[in-house]
């Protein structure tokens, strides 16, 4: 069994490295390893760390047989691994994620802005699912699959997708995506959780819900 995770795994980077170039900007050199710097200055990505100052630490990180702590109200945690955990990553235009789901857990609704997403299944059985934008017959369609362990499944970037641990026991399931730095934005806590608050009558319209609901989600998020 764990032959068979490291494997997927590994297929799983191969897959996400084919295009991870397509939405962060191409190096021109072999790494640009991210440093902080704080003189006001802003760029698109991180400032590069000189190339004889680099070494193997910027390139490595650890902990991802360790799993996640799922007590949460969802039951899901996401340990990923981007250019915060990996300097390296700077310029190249790939992450990558370590999802841990509790019995019947999950990754609520939310999008990555800048990234497409492969997901594989290592334990359990997820049914996930992503939705369409808008179309010009007003289209949201929604396309879901149940995974079992082996199974890969592509969410494309900027689509409201989600992931449910569907058994009585505990799921796990590892990410590639294609920008160092992907974003998320989960769906409920902006709408309902932003700081300061969305006015509760543009919710109470858009979601066309008495103004008393739109209060008490707002109080719980």
């Amino acid at each position: 069994m764990e032959g068979l995770k490291f494997v997927l795994v590994f297929v799983l980077l191969a897959l996400a490295s084919s295009f991870a170039s397509a939405f962060d900007p191409s190096p021109l050199q072999d790494f640009c390893v991210a440093v902080d710097e704080t003189d006001g200055v802003f760029v698109n990505g991180k400032f590069c760390k000189d190339p004889k100052d680099v070494t193997e630490k910027d390139f490595f990180s650890s902990g991802l047989n360790i799993p996640g702590d799922t007590s949460g109200r969802v039951g899901s945690n996401v340990t990923a691994v981007n250019i915060e955990k990996i300097p390296g990553l700077n310029t190249l235009g790939i992450s990558f994620a370590r999802i841990d789901f509790a019995p019947y857990g999950l990754n609520p609704p939310h999008t990555h802005p800048r990234a497409t997403e492969i997901i594989v299944v290592v334990e359990g059985t997820l049914y996930v699912g992503f939705v369409t934008s808008n179309l010009a017959n007003g289209d949201n369609r929604l396309i879901t699959k149940a995974l079992k362990p082996g199974d890969v499944f592509v969410f494309p970037i900027g689509l409201i997708h989600f992931q449910f641990n569907v058994g009585k026991t505990k799921a796990l399931a590892f990410a590639g995506l294609s920008s160092q730095n992907p974003g998320v934005i989960t769906i409920a806590n902006a709408v309902f959780g932003s700081d300061p608050p969305i006015n509760p009558d543009v919710l109470a319209k858009a979601f066309q819900l008495d103004k008393k609901v739109v209060d008490y989600l707002q109080k719980a998020f």
